[in-house]
């Protein structure tokens, strides 16, 4: 959950490392610093942003062309200079920036006090490279096998990069755990938490495997071995987006470009894998599997944060469609709950980043008691699309602004082309159906468009609200998950307490907190169950609560009973949250710009959970 990147070349390191630091804040922006070698270590740091850390920064020190920097989310020790990295050994000679968490930290630190080390700040990450100098010392070795024997020796999860004053032509970088890769340009290297930083300077990539290690070397050469010691060789990979992807492109933020690329996003997820004229679905990543997978008894779908709930709405999907029993699970809950698990079972595991800490331990779980994997993420070459049997990439393309817009989105896109192939080979849906469906999620992208269109509109009612103190989203069916999406986009943002909850389940609690100062928005685009979304409606409007109504264009019931109405492109059912979600993705973004807050970078969060 740290921005970690590096650089040794013949460039000037700082630019590169700055500049990198500001394209990965979005990973951890408590702390940041850089270390520099330019004869000596050359060490700035300071708590805050990337921008906090330039003004300290001494310009007349910053001539290198070997250096690392870091951007922290804290884990262990509160945000301050002293906790942020890089950290140095005792000696001042080797400097470490580390995203992840030493479990066992505190035993070595005993250790080490023991031996004569001193500590100044409170994290993991000092013990860690000082573990690694006192190896280097008492095994009078090379400081890429005292890495290699620390890394065994340490129990937790890690990507770090480590820099030598003794060495000035050398890099040393490893993972567990925790996303890295290695920039491969003319002569030079690049290293960071993901390619952000380094799609500027070349397209060529290796990604490292988990419990291996790099040692880059200036002279053009690397090596990467296993913690065993055994040499690997990784193909060199292209990346597949451009720079202007992780800009802003003239929006005001990350987030407003990710809600208005969704129309796009949906489309490149959608492309090649389906036929509406013809009426076919070809997912790839299910052809090696697909009989499992056909046969499968249950799915069970294991996701975080959005994932999950992307991952409740293909629970609705699959049941409904393809008739096979589903069930969500927390990828934080699963691990430790003991769960039933056979190789009748497929476990679909869903992730933006392909990195979430807690569904990667839910997939070595699952893989045990031999289910069949299959991983759903954006980021190709990441540890959940390594780690599954097979897969599918949402192809949203770079998602940069911490709360998650389009990659919901597109993993609903993609589990809805899951669901109906399913189906269709299981005989669950009639041919016309499944045409009828694909035609209108064809449609789907042209109508967010028009959806996006209302922008102004919701902003006017965000004016109204941006001061109150809790939010109600109420939904029923496909549009439930959509409710708990929409009060978590809120929270995430804004910091206003929001709760989503089955319209149902209303009278169940939730209805005693509804007064005239309550604002509630419902998701009433159901046919299904319109009537029943009414009434709740009506319970509320009794109670003088607010009511914020999405609803299906030309809808006039909930017109007479609602304060305020959103009206949205009718659709298909089980696609209408791919719609009922976007001005709910708005609201909450123009409420947190009028309260002032960051919504790119809200506070305590980071884009990609990589720690438990």
């Amino acid at each position: 959950m740290c921005g970690i990147v590096g650089y040794i070349g013949k460039k000037e390191a700082y630019p590169i490392l700055i500049k990198g630091l500001k394209r990965l804040e979005y990973r951890g922006y408590d702390s940041a610093g850089i270390a520099l070698l330019n004869g000596g270590m050359t060490l700035f740091k300071k708590a805050g942003k990337v921008s906090d850390l330039e003004k300290i920064v001494n310009r007349d020190h910053t001539t290198a062309n070997i250096g690392i920097g870091h951007t922290r989310w804290a884990t262990h020790g509160e945000p301050n200079d002293v906790n942020a990295h890089p950290h140095l050994s005792q000696s001042g000679d080797i400097a470490i920036i580390h995203n992840g968490i030493i479990e066992n930290y505190s035993a070595i630190k005993s250790e080490l006090k023991k031996r004569g080390y001193t500590f100044h700040s409170d994290t993991d990450t000092e013990v860690l490279v000082n573990l690694i100098e006192e190896v280097q010392k008492t095994e009078k070795t090379t400081l890429d096998n005292a890495v290699r024997i620390a890394l065994n020796e340490v129990v937790g999860a890690y990507a770090i990069v480590v820099l030598n004053k003794n060495n000035p032509d050398q890099l040393i970088a490893a993972r567990k755990g925790s996303p890295l890769v290695i920039g491969i340009g003319e002569d030079e290297f690049y290293i960071a938490s993901d390619a952000s930083p380094i799609i500027e300077y070349t397209q060529n990539v290796v990604y490292l495997d988990e419990q291996e290690y790099a040692v880059i070397n200036r002279n053009g050469q690397y090596s990467i071995r296993t913690l065993g010691n055994v040499e690997k060789s990784h193909e060199i990979k292209k990346l597949e987006f451009s720079l202007e992807m992780i800009e802003k492109g003239g929006f005001e933020h990350f987030m407003l470009k990710e809600i208005y690329e969704q129309p796009k996003a949906i489309e490149d997820s959608l492309r090649g894998r389906m036929n509406a004229h013809q009426g076919w679905i070809k997912l790839g990543g299910l052809n090696e599997y697909q009989s499992r997978i056909d046969k499968a008894e249950r799915f069970i779908i294991t996701a975080c944060g959005t994932s999950w709930h992307s991952g409740l709405i293909g629970e609705y999907l699959i049941e409904d469609l393809a008739r096979v029993p589903v069930e969500v699970e927390y990828a934080s809950e699963f691990r430790y709950r003991n769960p039933i698990i056979s190789d009748k079972d497929v476990v679909i595991a869903i992730s933006q980043s392909g990195e979430t800490a807690d569904t990667l331990a839910a997939i070595d779980i699952a893989k045990e008691r031999q289910a069949l994997i299959y991983g759903v993420c954006n980021v190709i070459g990441s540890s959940i699309a390594r780690a599954s049997h097979a897969g599918s990439y949402t192809h949203a393309g770079p998602e940069i602004g911490v709360a998650s817009t389009k990659a919901f989105s597109t993993q609903i896109s993609l589990i809805t082309l899951v669901a109906l192939q399913l189906a269709m080979v299981k005989g669950t849906i009639p041919t016309s159906k499944l045409r009828e469906i694909l035609y209108e999620l064809e449609n789907i992208p042209r109508k967010i468009e028009e959806t996006l269109l209302l922008d102004a509109q919701i902003k006017e009612i965000a004016a109204i609200y941006k001061d109150a103190t809790n939010f109600l989203y109420l939904g029923r069916g496909y549009n439930f998950p959509v409710a708990l999406e929409g009060a978590l986009k809120l929270k995430e943002i804004s910091y206003i307490h929001a709760e989503g909850y089955p319209a149902a389940e209303m009278k169940h609690g939730p209805i005693a907190l509804i007064d005239e100062n309550m604002p509630v928005v419902f998701l009433a685009t159901n046919k299904s169950a319109y009537e029943k979304i009414v009434s709740n409606v009506q319970e509320v409007k009794a109670r003088k609560g607010k009511i914020i109504a999405v609803v299906t264009k030309g809808d006039t019931q909930i017109r007479e009973l609602a304060d305020h109405i959103i009206e949205v492109p009718e659709t298909e059912e089980i696609l209408s949250p791919l719609i009922t979600i976007v001005p709910l993705q708005l609201l909450a973004y123009h409420i947190a710009i009028m309260r002032g807050c960051n919504v790119d970078q809200p506070r305590n969060l980071a884009k990609s959970v990589t720690v438990e």
